[in-house]
């Protein structure tokens, strides 16, 4: 289990994309973009970068490669 700020930042982003992409795909409803001014914004690519960045850590944490 991951511990501290980086831990809980992680879980956050991953959680925020994972409720986002079931959204999109049950509503066609993308929040992020809806909240930050359409897909092409700039807070809402960062967000999803973040959530991106985010995934690969995880992954990176599971597969062991990172510790």
């Amino acid at each position: 289990m991951q511990k501290g700020a980086m831990g809980w930042a992680v879980g956050l982003l991953l959680v925020i994309g994972g409720l986002n992409w079931g959204l999109v795909g049950l509503f066609n409803l993308d929040v992020v973009a809806t909240v930050f001014g359409g897909t092409a914004a700039l807070g809402s690519k960062v967000v999803y970068v973040l959530v991106g960045l985010a995934a690969l850590y995880k992954l990176a944490k599971m597969v062991g490669v990172m510790k």
